[in-house]
């Protein structure tokens, strides 16, 4: 499986990896409610929130495999 990256939208995230969600929430990105979401990358959402991305991405491609 391809890692996935920042670039993924945060909704397309959540429907294709619904284990990930547990992640963002660890890391402080509460958007799963959030009207960005719908619109915003997790990288976007990440530089946002001031949250290290690369430390994300990386507790997310370990959830999902």
């Amino acid at each position: 499986m391809a890692a996935i990256t920042k670039d993924i939208g945060i909704m397309e995230l959540v429907q294709k990896y619904p284990q990930a969600v547990a992640v963002l929430q660890q890391f402080g990105m509460g958007c799963i409610g959030c009207a960005a979401a719908h619109f915003e990358s997790v990288g976007e959402g990440a530089a946002a929130h001031g949250i290290d991305v690369d430390a994300m991405m990386e507790a997310i491609n370990q959830a999902v495999k």
